[in-house]
């Protein structure tokens, strides 16, 4: 009896020696754990997403890709899945399932040795406790944290809390964070959406992601997959039947690419980036979780990453073939050595490499990655003459081989198949990456959101964006802002000004300033019209000393071209730089009738909560929201927008415009019958092309250009390079929208005068337009037929002086006039 009693006491000790020991254990490893109450306020770094106008997703940007969703809204075969598959007795234990333990020691004392991994006990909430609170550091002390843990979180929280917690947070492989964003990176689907089976699979990753990866461990994913079905069936979640069926499906991933407008609009979502964390921070924009409404319009955007695409590589054609992209070995294993070139960045997807195999005088016998041979025809090279330094040519193309060399590797894209010994034979044409670069900007000219952007052949290959970031020379393109000041100033379309020659003093040491029209020539007297609609450098240069360049540079800096100018007169000829997104908004403003725009790319943006933090469209409207309709007057919003121009003078300046498009270097673009109006503009040497333009409802500007500026070439200004581009993207974008004209504002009066002397029309005259004037301006003396137009050859008047008007203004610091 008292050897009973001394082991008693022994194991009585021995346990409280334990017990103390435990709390001692518990005690100290307490006082270090995180604040469990942090999890009340659960605030998850989620993904910024921008959309498209129609709301189709165009980016996302995230450190941690993951939506929050609340368990309340959540399909209940999610949560069930996720418990079958990782704590089947959740809604039973405290924050630790003992029974599971010891089920999982046992099970890895029988595989002890072997090359079974390991089987985790851990309950949901103790991952909970480790993905919130603690490291993922393998050790004795971080699972005595994470046990503590887990009961503290069991008494603080609901179940129903935890599990949203988790559902939300667990990273599921493919950048996903959280099971919303799982569906939609594996599947392109919702959650309501999902299968059984896609369910099943995605409940399958907590464990390891990688292991189970669809693509690249399909097996495994697969296995699985099939065994959290059967885990759900034994857990009466589904039936047997369900889960066989479920197991019979195949594992398809869906790329969201495909159907999403993800990874189009590259340079103008790239802006978008940049102006979100130039208001908001990183922070906000990787982890706050923002919805932005750009106002990209897709088919637009479509539209124009093609037309202008198609425009740079038809102006590249014009200048030669630059040779080949690289050279290899074709007697043996020509395919391995085809594959073994990397395709350049940015070429076209309908583009594929290829190597010359054979050739005859005729044709070129091409192999391609995929082992499959085509034949290029000569008819397909005669464009390839070799380039030549300043955009010059080689000499034509005879034969086959004046272009390829057997083992060129080179860029083609598939034709229709010619048809050869009674059979088709795959006929490819020869393609070549553009150097020359440029940009499209479209956008609505009463509101300035911008529908479409391409800052380059390629976002891949550059993301420099040339619409918003390269500032050139907007040469004759920036005339109209000359003519839109001279008409606030007293001048009519109808006041004449001399085409002739012009120079000025620039002071000591400095040589005299000397000022051509693209031709050399002159031609005299001439109307304000006239001199617009021929580009005349000359007149416009006399037209900006008259008005005063201080009031032209006021009129860039309303118009939104350029902040600070210098003040010489060459700058009056586009001698200033400035972007194609500022010329083409500046444009709008005339559109429009003079009202101030600001381009802009976003139209609202909200926060996580859906709270609108921004919104373009900023105006008040108190009566558009009634609780019913009693007759009451429609609402009217008001128009806030700052008048830049006298309304009248934006008239008089379309219809100049529009004879700059019928008459004038515009004449590429008035085979679309459609009322448009617009300029062309090229720099010195040829170095930058330009056309914007616009219809009542749509401003567009091209700009072509080399990156590192340099000639364009003969002959290669913005009527043969711009415009064209211009023309194909206005006229498939107005394909489908009513046919509307320039509003004509209060106050004007349409007149007939002579085109070519701008005085009333008399009997006589055949040229004939209507000129707009405003009230107390309209010509009174009758034009006869003779034109003023005419061939230069002297000065006018016996002093040499050439005449100003309405008035002579002399820039004193810049010299007087010769």
């Amino acid at each position: 009896m008292a050897q009973f009693l001394r082991i008693l006491l022994s194991l009585l000790l021995g346990a409280i020696s334990i017990l103390t020991g435990l709390s001692y254990i518990l005690r100290e490893y307490s006082k270090d754990l995180p604040d469990s109450r942090q999890l009340a306020n659960y605030e998850p770094s989620v993904t910024t997403r921008v959309y498209a106008g129609d709301g189709s997703l165009l980016s996302e940007y995230a450190i941690e890709k993951r939506f929050f969703t609340p368990l309340a809204i959540l399909p209940l075969h999610i949560p069930k899945a996720f418990l079958s598959a990782e704590d089947k007795a959740f809604y039973q234990h405290s924050g630790l399932d003992f029974m599971g333990i010891i089920r999982a020691i046992t099970i890895n004392i029988q595989h002890y040795g072997t090359k079974h991994k390991p089987m985790g006990a851990s309950t949901i909430t103790q991952q909970v406790a480790k993905n919130f609170l603690l490291t993922s550091e393998v050790s004795l002390e971080r699972k005595l944290k994470e046990a503590l843990l887990a009961f503290r979180i069991e008494k603080m929280f609901l179940k129903e809390h935890i599990l949203e917690l988790y559902l939300n947070e667990i990273y599921l492989g493919f950048s996903s964070y959280g099971v919303t964003a799982a569906a939609m990176n594996y599947f392109h689907k919702s959650l309501d959406e999902l299968t059984v089976a896609e369910t099943a699979f995605l409940a399958a990753l907590p464990k390891a992601p990688n292991n189970y990866h669809p693509l690249r461990h399909p097996i495994a994913a697969r296995e699985r997959r099939d065994w959290v079905l059967e885990r759900m069936a034994e857990d009466g979640h589904i039936t047997a039947e369900e889960a066989m069926l479920a197991q019979s499906e195949p594992i398809l991933v869906r790329d969201r690419t495909a159907t999403e407008g993800i990874g189009s609009s590259g340079h103008l979502v790239e802006d978008v980036r940049r102006l979100l964390i130039e208001r908001y921070g990183e922070h906000s924009l990787y982890k706050s979780g923002l919805h932005v409404r750009t106002t990209i319009d897709l088919k637009l955007q479509s539209l124009a990453e093609q037309t202008l695409r198609h425009g740079l590589i038809t102006y590249d054609r014009r200048h030669g073939w630059r040779g080949g992209i690289s050279h290899i070995p074709v007697k043996t294993g020509w395919i391995r050595g085809l594959c073994g070139i990397p395709r350049p960045v940015g070429l076209p997807t309908e583009w594929t490499l290829a190597v010359v195999l054979a050739l005859d005088s005729s044709r070129a016998v091409i192999g391609l990655v995929d082992g499959r041979t085509g034949v290029l025809p000569l008819s397909e090279l005669a464009w390839a003459r070799s380039w030549k330094p300043e955009q010059t040519l080689g000499p034509p193309v005879r034969t086959v081989s004046d272009v390829l060399g057997i083992g060129d590797v080179v860029a083609v894209e598939q034709l229709c198949p010619e048809i050869g010994d009674g059979q088709l034979i795959p006929t490819y044409g020869l393609r070549q990456a553009p150097e020359v670069e440029g940009a499209l900007v479209a956008l609505d000219p009463h509101t300035g959101r911008v529908l479409s952007m391409v800052g380059g052949f390629a976002y891949k290959k550059s993301s420099f964006n040339r619409a918003t970031r390269a500032f050139r020379q907007p040469g004759s393109a920036f005339k109209p802002f000359v003519y839109i000041a001279a008409l606030d100033n007293g001048y009519t379309p109808s006041k004449t000004i001399w085409d002739a020659p012009f120079v000025v003093d620039q002071g000591a040491a400095l040589p005299k300033w000397k000022p051509q029209n693209h031709d050399g020539g002159y031609l005299g007297l001439m109307t304000l019209r006239l001199g617009l609609e021929k580009s005349r450098n000359l007149v416009t240069v006399r037209l900006a000393q008259a008005v005063g360049m201080p009031t032209v540079a006021d009129y860039a800096r309303r118009f939104g071209i350029a902040e600070h100018q210098q003040l010489g007169l060459a700058m009056s000829l586009g001698a200033t730089e400035t972007t194609a997104l500022r010329l083409t908004g500046a444009y709008a403003m005339l559109a429009n009738g003079g009202k101030q725009i600001q381009p802009t790319f976003i139209d609202r943006i909200q926060n996580r909560s859906g709270r609108t933090v921004y919104s373009h469209e900023n105006r008040i409207c108190t009566n558009c929201r009634p609780c019913r309709w009693l007759k009451q007057p429609r609402p009217m919003l008001p128009d806030t927008r700052t008048q830049v121009t006298d309304p009248l003078s934006a008239y008089q300046m379309i219809l100049l415009l529009q004879g700059a498009v019928q008459h004038g270097t515009g004449r590429k673009v008035a085979v679309v019958d459609r009322p448009l109006a617009g300029k062309t503009g090229t720099s010195n040497d040829n170095m930058d092309a330009w056309f914007v333009g616009f219809s009542p409802d749509l401003v567009v500007g091209v700009f072509v250009g080399f990156d590192e500026p340099r000639s364009l070439g003969l002959r290669e200004t913005g009527s043969s390079v711009a415009a064209p581009i211009f023309r194909a993207f206005i006229q498939a974008a107005l394909a489908d929208r009513p046919v509307t004209d320039f509003h004509m504002p209060a106050g004007i009066h349409l007149v007939r005068v002579s085109r070519a002397t701008g005085m009333l029309a008399s009997a006589d005259n055949v040229d004939v337009i209507l000129e707009a004037f405003k009230p107390g301006t309209v010509p009174e003396s009758r034009s006869s037929s003779r034109p003023l137009l005419g061939k230069f050859s002297q000065n006018p008047n016996s002093s040499g002086d050439i005449p100003l008007t309405p008035n002579t203004s002399f820039l004193p610091e810049k010299g007087r006039l010769y």
